[in-house]
Order: C-alpha cells, then structure tokens, then sequence
C-alpha cells in the first residue's frame, strides 16, 4: 500500500513518510476544491526575497495532456489524469548581489514540493518529472516568453496497490553535527 491516507496525516514527518513517487494513477478526476488546496499552499511557498517567480498551469483538458505526454514519452506518465506544469519566471527572481546566483530554479523546487506534500495530505499521487521536453511544453502550452517550464508534476488518485520509492540514505550519512 502506498501509505497515503484520505483524510489529513497528523504531522509533518508522518506525511514525509507516507509521501513518495507515484507512477500509476486511477483514472479518476481529481475535485477542484483539493486542486484548489494544494495549488493555495504552494502559493504559500517561502522564496528568496519574497520574489515567488512561479506559475503554476493545471492542465486536464485531453486535447492538452495528450500533446503533454508526448514532452515525455513514458507510459506511467501518460496514466495520470491530469498534470501541473511549474513554470519559473528568471526575469522575476532574485539574484545574490555577490555573485548573481540566480534562485529561481531553488524557489521553484520549494513550491513544488510544498505541492507535492499538500498533495500527498489530500490522498493524491505525484511524481517529479524534470527530464523533458521544454521547448515542446511552451509551444504546447502556449506560455509567455519569460516563463520556463521546470517541473511537470502528473498527478492523481494512486492506482490500487502502487508502491512508492522509499529508497533513502541513512540519517548519519547526511547530518553533520558541528555544535555537538
């Protein structure tokens, strides 16, 4: 079982313990009001200097998903009822004065997952999907010249029985204690 409950998980480390990739979805339609949710709490992301360079285009039109798919040729990926589509905006980001880092692509990857984990509270499945087809998204999609898609997040009801990847370093391997 994929651990991903209907109702809302009691804390943080539960849901980040339930939430994984999911690659194999229902085909059932996701409601507006948890779109809604999930889309108001990655609004909500932090970003650097408060700039929120994103864009976040729901796509669920047939016609739509159908071109989408072909930005990434995978058949899980075609599964997923409808997908997210995070666009960064460079022009509108933060850029460190020291060394003109720009933050965009790090303030995507908040809001992102803070859409991962919201959908992940509402019972939904999603997987990260950055190895695609950007220049065919935009046209697809018809975005604005300033607005570069960055993650295509399909996401949906999890098919019955999917596992999710759980895969991951030991605690030790990744916390360096300096004050201790």
């Amino acid at each position: 079982m994929n651990g991903l409950k209907e109702n809302k998980c009691p804390d943080l480390l539960t849901l980040a313990k339930a939430r994984g990739s999911v690659r194999s979805f229902k085909s059932s339609k996701v409601e507006r009001a948890k779109l809604e949710y999930i889309l108001e709490v990655a609004r909500l992301a932090p970003s650097a200097v408060n700039f929120q360079p994103w864009a976040f285009v729901v796509v669920r039109d047939p016609e739509k998903l159908k071109a989408l798919y072909d930005c990434y040729p995978r058949e899980w990926f075609a599964s997923a009822p409808m997908c997210i589509v995070v666009c960064g905006d460079h022009s509108t980001s933060w850029k460190r004065l020291s060394d003109n880092k720009d933050f965009c692509d790090v303030d995507i990857a908040i809001a992102t997952e803070h859409l991962v984990l919201a959908a992940a509270e509402q019972g939904l499945g999603s997987c990260w999907v950055c190895n695609f087809d950007v220049q065919r998204c935009k046209k697809i999609l018809n975005l604005p010249d300033l607005w570069e898609p960055m993650v295509l997040l399909p996401l949906g009801y999890p098919a019955e029985g999917v596992e999710t990847e759980r895969k991951r370093k030991p605690f030790n391997d990744v916390v360096r204690w300096e004050d201790f």
